[in-house]
């Protein structure tokens, strides 16, 4: 009978009758073996090897060893501190690589955390001269300016204003220029605000103000010509606004509406209408015949009908603006009128000149006399904002009167022998004169040109250039010049220089300009703008005259005879004090000279003023005659 082996149970997990998970055995392992109890390793520690001395003396032996161990320990210590030295060494070399990438990148290339930002500009304050020094001074004014310019508005543009001056807007003026035109290209309703900063800065540092332009216009032309037209209507609209604040010339817009409309499509059309909103009512007040114009050349393009019907449209709302007189597109918008007329400094740059927009100075570049070159603008800022400090007040009114004579003595030795500001006052004389309607709205602009004592003769010979070059002579200039030589004792002093100056120099001019001169000074002197004495420096004789001066005195005399008529004219010479001026016009002191100014009188058709010398010499003829009889008599 088969004996049934039942195996034994294993004893359950627990109510759910689960059995316990018993150790694989590995093959060849005897069942009688239990398993071993696994345990943690443990680190072996480290146990300092002491120098064993074999000696026969143990008291000898032990110091010898207890000498050996003191020297092993201090090696020991030695070796020790030595990885800390190195790693001193490699933490600064590491610095000073990371400077090294730091000067090297563009700037705002590198990020850096700000607790590292932070003690590496502890680690370079110690050398404010030094490139890493510099550098981060240059990325903290970079910060500082886009955060000043992003944060500024109409309500707050007086308290920002100063916090941009206590920048150092020389050295960060191209970071500045940078700053504020993508601000303005990404928040165009901001433009006013924008431009009226600019003014603002411009009246104290005027090289920041035409960077700023000088950009602008760059940028224009490049999107012009790559027909980027977001660029192009963002641009339009600052330079619109600039020159709303005086800061650029109105030339520089109606050189860009001329591009504009010189081959009208969608797009052109479209910027030079959001153009000309933007600056329509500047250039209605100061330039109303360029003006017109403009619309005439947009009433133009309207019944050419070549463009789409939505732009079409657009022309015709910006014709209802203009009647609207730009209500809502005023010069300068309420909070916004910050500089005075007379601190204003206008710049005159041209659209198709060279430009310098000098993108290097958007990148930070070693500067070697750094300290120097802040100290001095700490001296320009204190003179802007008015901080006096009571160091720089300190001292005696002696040494600070000396210090004005110095600065007056030096101010009084630069000499500008490049006349540019002469060039840039006759520029701005002839396009006000040009951009004029009628007389009294020239005169009234030509007032307001700022012209340093002693150079009024210049706003005249502008009036009588201009004058010149016309084909045909236009009273406009006789009125001109009538009209401020009643204003003031000065603008008559400077027409009577300017007769004299002219005849001398008459010869110099060709017959067209010749005649218009003289039909100017023929109406100056026939309205009394000027005194009839400037005639003594006109002699009629055959010595004395060329061929210019005469037909310009034929021509002057005939203006002078038509505005007052011949009757008048004769008169007006027998006046006491023109007759003694007109002593040499009129010559009674020589026969030959008497003779010669009668025939030159009689053949302009004015020999009504020749009675007085026919009668002299006629008185001459005769005691000619009776000198010739007695000696006759006296030789018989």
């Amino acid at each position: 009978m088969a004996t049934t082996v039942l195996d034994p149970q294993i004893p359950s997990d627990g109510p759910s009758g689960r059995k316990k998970r018993s150790r694989s055995r590995s093959p060849g392992e005897p069942d009688d073996v239990r398993p071993s109890t696994r345990r943690r390793s443990q680190s072996p520690s480290r146990v300092l090897d002491l120098p064993r001395i074999s000696d026969a003396d143990p008291v000898r032996r032990a110091e010898r060893e207890r000498q050996m161990a003191a020297n092993i320990a201090a090696t020991e210590l030695e070796r020790a501190s030595k990885p800390k030295e190195q790693n001193g060494t490699q933490a600064q070399s590491e610095k000073q690589a990371e400077f090294a990438k730091l000067i090297g990148s563009r700037s705002g290339g590198v990020y850096m955390p700000p607790a590292r930002l932070r003690a590496l500009q502890e680690a370079a304050g110690s050398d404010k001269s030094s490139p890493e020094y510099q550098r981060l001074s240059w990325d903290a004014l970079r910060k500082s300016l886009t955060g000043i310019v992003n944060r500024v508005n109409i309500a707050n543009i007086k308290q920002i204003i100063p916090e941009i001056f206590a920048e150092n807007l020389i050295r960060g003026r191209g970071l500045f220029a940078r700053s504020i035109m993508k601000a303005q290209a990404s928040s165009l309703p901001f433009t006013p605000v924008f431009a009226a900063v600019v003014s603002v800065i411009n009246t104290k540092l005027p090289q920041v103000g035409e960077l700023v332009l000088t950009r602008l216009i760059s940028q224009f032309r490049r999107s012009f010509k790559r027909n980027d037209k977001t660029v192009c209507h963002s641009t339009t609209t600052f330079i619109g606004h600039l020159v709303n604040q005086a800061v650029a010339h109105e030339i520089i817009a109606l050189q860009i509406l001329v591009l504009l409309l010189e081959r009208p499509t969608d797009d052109s059309i479209e910027i030079a209408v959001g153009f000309m909103r933007e600056v329509g009512a500047f250039l209605a007040e100061n330039s109303p015949k360029a003006n017109a114009t403009v619309f005439e050349r947009f009433r133009a393009v309207l019944n050419e009908g070549t463009i789409s019907h939505r732009v079409q449209y657009m022309i015709e709302v910006l014709m209802q603006t203009r009647k609207d007189k730009y209500k809502d597109n005023p010069i300068l918008p309420e909070g916004l009128d910050l500089v005075e007329e007379e601190e204003q400094i206008t710049h005159q740059i041209q659209l198709e000149e060279e430009l310098q927009v000098q993108e290097g100075l958007n990148i930070f570049k070693l500067d070697p006399n750094f300290l120097e070159n802040e100290e001095k603008y700490k001296s320009i800022k204190a003179e802007i904002l008015g901080e006096d400090s009571d160091e720089e007040e300190s001292g005696s009114e002696e040494s600070s009167s000396e210090d004005e004579d110095e600065v007056v003595a030096d101010k009084e030795g630069i000499e500008d022998r490049t006349e540019t500001n002469l060039v840039n006052l006759r520029r701005t004389i002839y396009l006000t004169i040009m951009n004029a309607l009628n007389y009294e709205e020239a005169v009234h602009k030509l007032l307001k040109v700022q012209i340093k004592e002693g150079d009024e003769i210049e706003l005249i010979n502008m009036i009588i250039e201009c004058c010149s070059q016309e084909r045909s002579y236009s009273t406009f200039y006789g009125l001109v010049g009538e009209r401020f030589s009643k204003l003031n004792r000065v603008w008559t002093d400077s027409l009577e220089q300017a007769f004299s100056n002219y005849y001398t120099t008459i010869h110099r001019y060709e017959t067209n300009r010749l005649r218009n001169i003289s039909r100017f000074f023929g109406h100056i002197l026939a309205t009394d703008a000027i005194s009839w004495v400037v005639l003594e420096c006109v002699k009629i004789n055959e010595d004395d005259t060329t061929s210019s001066s005469r037909i310009f005195m034929k021509i002057l005399m005939q203006e002078m005879m038509e505005s007052m008529g011949l009757k008048a004219l004769a008169e007006r010479f027998k006046d006491e004090q023109v007759r003694h001026a007109t002593r040499d016009m009129f010559p009674m002191d020589n026969p030959k000279n008497t003779r010669f100014s009668i025939n030159y009188f009689t053949s302009v058709g004015l020999g009504v003023l020749t009675e007085e010398m026919r009668e002299y010499l006629k008185v001459c003829l005769i005691f000619r005659l009776e000198t010739l009889l007695v000696a006759h008599i006296f030789s018989q």
